[in-house]
């Protein structure tokens, strides 16, 4: 990754960011609504947590069911999974599930039962990806590796030719990779860069929790299992399919927001200056899609409201629907961009054409 901190103008004669300040609090204002979540979001996430673990307690009891059954089960708790991630998760390490402290870090805590780390996961999304969206060698979210490019400026390999068709597949490895290598790597690099959100803890604190937190997951899910019965191939099988599903849900909703056409990938110059104020930079670098479909919308926690969210990821997803139409129309007065597609559906496939697009030879591009 590029150590050079890019700088964000601070030049917006549009006053885009201030007007829609002004707007986006008098709605909570005039309403009488806390920024926070609500009843609807506790609601939330009673169901997520029923998906995620009545099958699992039904697997360690019923250990004697059909193979079938207990892949569906598997495939269910992989969709709970993704659930609470989108939805639970993401919103407390966000500090914006609740205005009590104690209740954001619970809940963003719950990451620990789905693989993966309090610290990697703020440090990467709340502080790399949110702050520097889009940026090549800034934004991890962007970095695949050599096997997936991402980005016009990530080297090219002749295999990207095929990496339209063969993508898809490795998406479903992330929360797999979470829970057994990348928790380790990016602790090592974040700690030797220094890297920090909110309280700053000590390196043998963070590497003592995420030692205990891997202990206490894996034998939650395979260890515990296999005591009570589950055959151990069963369960190493059932453990694949659960992170594979969530590791599929949960890419493809992280992809369909940056990695699209739509989505630019700014520079900043030779001083590390970026072009735009760091809102307006959220506007070209983020795409919302099936604004209207309340079932991705639920499911999703709102990252289909991507633009919201990047603007206001102190804000509940629960709100991003009604604040939608307020930076809609502020973007549209100022005359900057609002990038959305009606449908997943759309986007799916602009996502994969724009994969394809990248896969091409540099010079045939």
């Amino acid at each position: 990754m590029d150590t050079t901190t890019p700088i964000f103008s601070k030049n917006d004669s549009l006053k885009f960011f201030r007007t829609l300040n002004s707007r986006v609090n008098n709605y909570f204002k005039e309403n009488n609504i806390q920024k926070t979540g609500n009843w609807k979001l506790h609601l939330k996430t009673i169901i997520l947590f029923s998906v995620f673990l009545t099958p699992y307690f039904l697997i360690i009891t019923l250990t004697s069911m059909p193979f079938w059954v207990f892949f569906l089960l598997s495939i269910v708790i992989g969709i709970g999974m993704a659930g609470i991630g989108m939805n639970v998760m993401h919103d407390g390490n966000h500090g914006s599930y609740s205005n009590k402290n104690w209740i954001n870090k619970f809940m963003g805590g719950t990451i620990y039962i789905l693989a993966g780390n309090v610290y990697n996961w703020q440090v990467q999304h709340n502080v790399l990806h949110h702050t520097y969206t889009n940026i090549h060698g800034h934004d991890e979210d962007l970095d695949a590796g050599r096997i997936i490019r991402f980005t016009k400026d990530a080297k090219w390999y002749s295999f990207h030719k095929f990496q339209h068709y063969y993508s898809v597949f490795l998406y479903g490895l992330l929360t797999f990779n979470w829970s057994l290598t990348t928790d380790f790597k990016q602790m090592k690099a974040y700690l030797k860069r220094k890297l920090s959100y909110g309280d700053v803890k000590s390196p043998k604190i963070l590497w003592t929790t995420l030692v205990i937190t891997k202990v206490i997951y894996f034998s939650i899910w395979i260890v515990l299992p296999m005591i009570l019965g589950v055959l151990w191939w069963k369960v190493l099988i059932g453990f694949f399919v659960m992170h594979y599903t969530a590791g599929l849900i949960l890419s493809i909703v992280f992809q369909l927001a940056h990695v699209i056409e739509d989505a630019s990938n700014p520079k900043p110059n030779e001083e590390g200056e970026m072009e735009n104020t760091w809102a307006i930079h959220q506007l070209f670098t983020t795409v919302n899609f099936a604004p209207k479909n309340w079932l991705v919308n639920w499911y999703t926690g709102g990252l289909n409201h991507q633009i919201e969210h990047h603007l206001y990821p102190n804000i509940s997803h629960i709100h991003y629907g009604k604040i939608a139409k307020i930076v809609k129309e502020t973007a549209k007065e100022c005359n900057l961009p609002y990038h959305e597609y009606r449908t997943m559906r759309s986007a799916v496939i602009a996502h994969f054409k724009h994969l394809k697009e990248l896969g091409r030879q540099p010079q045939l591009a």
